[in-house]
């Protein structure tokens, strides 16, 4: 019988997993100053004629650039013959500029990088009475204000008729009262577009209704308000309801007293009358 061969076992190494890695592309970075034209505007939505802002160093405006580097103070000044806004960079003799605002914008073209610079990256009143225009520093702003006007619309919808009339009485005052449903709640609407920061305040205001109702209350002529604006008294019998504290509006200040306990009872008082 012949004899059953015997399987060898061959024990193999274990292999190492070869891993092929593939280089990330290396983004090219962008130089620190950019040659481009640049736009520059004064703040606060700003537009005279003119505006003429120091262009170089006096007693008066000091136009002094501070090294960290060196930890030295550097003078700056315009002069449209030479490269460099840094006085101690300027060679020969030198030829001054005006810086001139017109009607609140000024443009230099980037064949001026002097002038650039000084704007962008020296001037003290950068930040002050003007900025550089950024579009994409625009576009953040542009989100923030339409995502603004978006939560304050949506805050609208959900607002009763009753609140839409007390929101909407400190922006028009009693013209309120002759309007529809339907147009209080459209006004609120474009109340809440042209200024969502008011009308979120407004909405957030828990006084805001009863403010309202203190002045229904007085063109109805259940109360009465002082022309000094310091006492509201009852109409019917001209007896005193409060005092309004110094440098209060007179509503806000009522509005305030209802809350307290001797006010709650005036509420409801003028409530059965309203």
């Amino acid at each position: 019988m012949a004899k059953q061969a015997k399987a060898e076992t061959i024990e193999v190494a274990p292999q190492e997993e070869v891993v092929t890695k593939v280089a990330t592309p290396v983004k090219p970075t962008k130089p620190e100053w950019e040659i481009k034209d640049r736009v520059y505007y004064l703040k606060g939505n700003k537009n005279p004629l003119t505006l003429t802002i120091p262009g170089k160093h006096t007693r008066k405006h000091a136009l002094l650039y501070f090294d960290e580097k060196t930890g030295k103070q550097r003078e700056i000044r315009y002069a449209t013959n030479q490269d460099s806004p840094l006085v101690d960079e300027q060679k020969g003799e030198v030829t001054m500029g005006h810086i001139r605002f017109l009607k609140g914008a000024l443009t230099v073209k980037k064949e001026q990088q002097n002038l650039q610079k000084l704007l962008s990256l020296y001037h003290p009143l950068k930040g002050k009475l003007y900025n550089e225009f950024s579009a994409k520093d625009e576009a953040i702003d542009d989100l923030d204000i339409l995502d603004l006007q978006i939560d304050a619309m949506n805050a609208a919808r959900s607002i009763d008729v009753d609140q839409a009339e007390a929101i909407l009485r400190v922006e028009i005052g009693s013209k309120v009262n002759e309007m529809s449903s339907k147009e209080l709640k459209r006004d609120l609407l474009l109340f809440a577009r042209s200024n969502p920061q008011l009308f979120i305040s407004l909405a957030n205001d828990e006084n805001v209704q009863l403010r309202n109702f203190a002045i229904r209350a007085q063109e109805v002529g259940i109360i009465s308000l002082s022309q000094d604006q310091r006492t509201f008294m009852w109409v019917s019998t001209g007896r005193k309801l409060m005092n309004v504290p110094f440098d209060e509006n007179p509503y806000s200040a009522f509005a305030a007293f209802l809350k307290t306990d001797e006010g709650v009872e005036i509420y409801k008082s003028i409530d059965k009358k309203l």
